[in-house]
């Protein structure tokens, strides 16, 4: 139980009912004005998969949100989570392979990303359809960018699944969603890990998970670099549309890895490229907000080795999640109970 959890770690008090009933005598530890607790999930494509982990030992140790802000895969998470989906996109993430990830990718031209997303939006709405936000058993928003404006758009109403859709829609990558006529994509443009949401919906105690704090050389400034270039130029693609390259699998598998990993020669595909940039830029965001209005508690899982479209590796995310929050627990407990004594 919940204030048992804070009991023993904040106060060294020993587990079971006796420590309960000591508590409830206690005039500074009311169970009443338990402050709520806000979760700020970030974004970081693949590596979001540690979310569950982190909402898992979160749940298991009593310290279950009450206010819940996500950006991109960080709300895809807190959203099936606050809808009581998370242990079906559980299942999801474990079973997903190489080849199942390209299967969900519908790539078409003349739009204003690389891919539809009509088949992700078809798995979403198999679980989430009718699915409101305002009826949510937490405070939920999902963080997006208005396309041309550059506002941050909170998503506190509306259908969960549209909400979702536009909060992940990486630019290139996926096409903006219209809603409210406004043209909505990824928020992780503009707030990469939303501790300020989380906030503004009433946490008094906001743990946040930034899936990017792992990642090394982030800042670092090469000062003297040569502009030589390499002693074996890499090749250049043959993108030539043929019926080879257009048909079967093994021109689907060719077009994904240039799309997503990189050939023989080290050149990066389209995707990672585009991602990577992305990501740099959300990196540098990330600092400067999270300065200006930093977490109670920051989750970091180490999640380096994971790549960005590494989505088959979830069972190895996932736990890596657990692994920081289980670091964190007394951290957040210690942090819990502070907060409730103060607010007494």
């Amino acid at each position: 139980m919940l204030w048992d959890g804070i009991a023993r770690r904040a106060f060294g008090m020993g587990g079971g009912v006796a420590s309960m009933n000591d508590l409830s005598t206690e005039p500074l530890l009311r169970r009443s004005s338990r402050p709520r607790i806000g979760l700020a999930l970030g974004g970081g494509a693949a590596r979001g998969w540690a979310h569950i982990g982190v909402i898992e030992v979160l749940t298991e140790a009593g310290f279950a949100p009450d206010v819940i802000a996500g950006t991109s895969i960080g709300a895809v998470v807190g959203g099936c989570f606050s809808a009581g989906k998370l242990p079906a996109l559980t299942e999801f993430a474990i079973g997903l392979t190489k080849r199942r990830v390209v299967g969900l990718m519908d790539f078409h031209i003349g739009g204003a990303g690389l891919i539809s997303g009509g088949r992700l939006k078809r798995l979403l709405e198999r679980d989430l359809v009718g699915i409101r936000i305002e009826a949510l058993p937490q405070r939920f928003v999902a963080v997006a960018t208005e396309l041309g404006t550059g506002h941050e758009i909170w998503l506190t109403h509306g259908p969960l699944v549209e909400a979702l859709r536009a909060s992940y829609a990486l630019p290139g990558v996926f096409d903006p969603v219209k809603l409210g006529g406004r043209w909505l994509m990824d928020g992780a443009l503009v707030n990469p890990v939303p501790v300020t949401a989380a906030r503004a919906l009433g946490a008094d105690v906001v743990i946040c998970v930034n899936l990017n704090s792992d990642l090394s050389g982030r800042g670092t400034t090469i000062q003297n670099h040569s502009s030589d270039p390499d002693p074996d130029p890499l090749p250049e693609l043959d993108i030539r549309p043929t019926s080879r390259w257009l048909d079967g699998i093994s021109g689907a598998a060719r077009r994904m890895r240039g799309f997503l990993g990189r050939a023989s020669n080290d050149q990066p595909g389209l995707a990672g490229v585009m991602v990577d940039a992305f990501n740099i830029t959300q990196d540098r965001i990330s600092r400067s907000r999270l300065a200006g209005d930093p977490p109670d508690v920051m989750i970091g899982p180490k999640l380096a080795k994971v790549g960005l479209f590494d989505f088959h590796r979830a069972d190895e995310a996932m736990e890596l999640g657990r692994v920081a929050a289980r670091r964190a627990l007394d951290e957040i407990a210690a942090m819990v109970a502070s907060n409730h004594i103060a607010a007494d």
